[in-house]
């Protein structure tokens, strides 16, 4: 059963790119509270996950404490495979 939210499935029957979905969903509206948004580009080989932030997070001098400190930090939490968080343009 999912520790997170008792839905029946185990993160093993998910797909890293699942998971990692999941998650961007969890934090999108914290984002959206403050005018942003955060839109999941794809995830590499090596695990790591492609970002787009939007609105008011795009171009935001605290974006990359945003991405580090609060998405990364939490995709890593839940989904411990993902190596880093980076932002595309």
């Amino acid at each position: 059963m999912c520790d997170q939210c008792n839905c029946g499935e185990t993160n093993a029957e998910n797909s890293f790119e699942e998971r990692v979905k999941q998650v961007i969903e969890e934090v999108r509206p914290a984002l959206k509270d403050h005018g942003g948004d955060v839109e999941l580009v794809g995830t590499d080989d090596d695990n790591t996950v492609r970002v787009r932030l939007q609105g008011a997070c795009q171009g935001c001098p605290g974006a990359a404490m945003t991405m580090k400190m609060g998405i990364e930090r939490i995709l890593r939490e839940k989904v411990p495979e993902v190596k880093e968080v980076v932002a595309v343009d």
